[in-house]
């Protein structure tokens, strides 16, 4: 499962927008039987559809990011 999440981050970060990265991800599906594969098993094995999968992750992950950044801003704040 660790393969799959670490090719969506190189997605996500190659792609700077949630919308450029789900369309990328969705070209490499149609290319690839093999994610299309793994991809199926991801979902079945987090609990969530094929359709949403990759955007909840990619919402996380930005969320992740987004907190980290809100941190950093904070740690500058008290100084």
């Amino acid at each position: 499962m660790e393969d799959i999440e670490d090719f969506f981050i190189s997605i996500i970060k190659q792609s700077h927008s949630a919308d450029l990265a789900e369309a990328e991800f969705k070209r490499c599906l149609v290319d690839d039987e093999e994610l299309r594969q793994r991809y199926k098993e991801y979902c079945r094995e987090i609990g969530t559809s094929e359709r949403n999968g990759f955007m909840d992750f990619c919402d996380e992950y930005m969320a992740g990011q987004d907190e980290v950044w809100n941190t950093l801003s904070d740690f500058d704040n008290q100084e």
